[in-house]
């Protein structure tokens, strides 16, 4: 790591801190923000993320959080997970984690990969953009991150790879940095601004492949996230829009 990009690092981590700092000094005064992506109330405390049950050609299920990722998150956590298939076995495994008062609830998702065996290729992972149509024209940032794992496939030792596409979302912004900066700063700056918390939404679309195949299938998972994002995510939106909840 050069220099430049130490103090870029370090930056980040100050900014960082001082939003957390500032957050934690507005907790008590705080009014909670309408969320970015579409829901329905579950409880008091818990919405559940609505996601189209289908997708261009795919086919869908529905699958409930389990018991373990609902107990270690705060419970004002609010979820949405469905996994796509296509008619030629291409899946797609779409995920989303709502944020309730407790921020806490959003976390990098490279310390979970890590943690689940899959070790990332920095030379195949960067900040990009997918091309999005409706409602309107406009490029939605997300992360890619690429990975490989070790795994035993009919009692063989195979190398798969793993195509992990994510970003975040309020009623009123979009976020997508592998350090998370951006989003902090502006978590603070509409918290200073308006007592609002934003009601971040973390997105996630994942799919598993062969070494090679990568790229194609980091052009599958684009065209299928175009199509599926104006079904459930309410950000952008013309002005004047109101935001459905």
């Amino acid at each position: 790591m050069n220099q430049r990009k130490v103090i870029f690092f370090i930056v980040a981590l100050l900014l960082m801190a001082g939003a957390a700092g500032l957050l934690a000094q507005f907790h008590h005064h705080q009014r909670l923000g309408a969320p970015g992506v579409r829901t329905h109330r579950l409880d008091p405390t818990r919405l559940q993320a609505e996601l189209p049950e289908q997708v261009l050609n795919y086919t869908s299920r529905w699958i409930e959080v389990d018991s373990m990722t609902r107990s270690t998150l705060p419970q004002d956590t609010s979820f949405g997970h469905r996994f796509y298939l296509g008619p030629d076995g291409f899946p797609v495994d779409v995920n989303v984690v709502l944020m309730g008062v407790d921020r806490t609830s959003l976390h990098k998702p490279q310390f979970c990969l890590e943690g689940q065996g899959y070790h990332i290729d920095q030379t195949k992972s960067e900040e990009t953009r997918v091309h999005i149509e409706r409602p309107y024209s406009y490029d939605l940032p997300v992360v890619k991150l690429v990975a490989n794992s070790e795994r035993t496939i009919n009692g063989q030792r195979e190398t798969v790879r793993l195509v992990y596409v994510y970003w975040y979302v309020a009623d009123d912004a979009m976020s997508a940095s592998a350090l998370g900066a951006e989003r902090m700063w502006l978590m603070t700056k509409r918290l200073l601004r308006t007592g609002v918390l934003q009601r971040w939404a973390y997105i996630s679309c994942l799919s598993v492949c062969a070494p090679g195949q990568e790229d194609a299938s980091f052009e599958r998972i684009k065209t299928f996230i175009a199509a599926a994002v104006p079904e459930f995510q309410l950000f952008p939106q013309p002005a004047g829009t109101v935001a459905r909840k």
